[in-house]
């Protein structure tokens, strides 16, 4: 989720960039504020933060209803 916010941030921040605009805001878009930001959220991500749901604590791995696969 968070890698997905930062693609969203990015995208944004190449939109503003190639329609050059700073929404009369330059302060706050900025290079250095949005690749920041969205630095910041992939670095969350690839630290495991806010990676989904987990499963429970019984059973790890798959769940196969009926016949299992690869077993003639």
């Amino acid at each position: 989720m968070l890698a997905i916010a930062a693609a969203v941030v990015f995208g944004v921040w190449l939109l503003l960039d190639l329609f050059d605009t700073n929404l009369g805001a330059p302060d706050l878009f900025n290079f250095s504020t949005m690749a920041s930001l969205g630095l910041l959220l992939l670095a969350l991500y690839l630290a495991g933060v806010g990676s989904g749901p987990r499963t429970g604590g019984t059973g790890s791995g798959r769940r196969f209803y009926g016949r299992r696969p690869g077993r003639g």
